[in-house]
């Protein structure tokens, strides 16, 4: 930009967008004090490279809010917890999977996380058959991503939004 430009020649693109041709780098830069803008180097390596006599600080300015827009309308994932227990009752599980599919529709994971404490560590089956019945209950909802695995005194799964 302006005097940093260490080149002898570039190609000038008025403040309009029109072309003023190859000049040498002290007169671009004149041109452009003239004027009351900035002499901004654009394609660098091109030959020889192109300048453009600008409002740096605007355009700096519009990047900056075109790059805001663009991430407004980006949607992020999140992952979304639902913790279980082997013995849950049937009303609360149906509550809870209600809650995972409301996660799904919205586009989110779903982490399932069961946790035994105790003796229940000793009838795990009863914790696999309450997985089993959520994995039915979200088959239409969405996809297992993780499987449910075994992890410490926690069974896990993570079930992912259906496109």
């Amino acid at each position: 930009m302006n005097r940093e430009i260490r080149v002898r020649e570039v190609r000038v693109i008025g403040p309009e967008g029109e072309q003023l041709g190859i000049l040498p780098t002290p007169d671009a830069f004149r041109q452009a004090q003239e004027s009351g803008y900035d002499l901004v180097e654009v394609a660098p390596n091109s030959v020889p490279p192109v300048c453009r006599i600008m409002d740096f600080g605007k355009y700096k300015y519009e990047l900056s809010k075109k790059d805001h827009q663009s991430r407004r309308h980006q949607k992020s994932t999140q992952v979304k917890e639902i913790k279980l227990r082997p013995r849950t009752d049937k009303h609360d599980l149906e509550i809870k999977v209600r809650q995972m599919k409301s996660f799904l529709e919205e586009g989110n994971k779903t982490k399932v996380t069961l946790t035994y404490r105790g003796r229940e560590m000793a009838n795990q089956e009863m914790g696999r058959a309450v997985m089993n019945s959520v994995i039915e209950q979200l088959a239409q909802a969405g996809t297992i991503e993780y499987a449910p695995r075994m992890e410490g005194r926690s069974l896990i799964m993570i079930v992912a939004p259906k496109h």
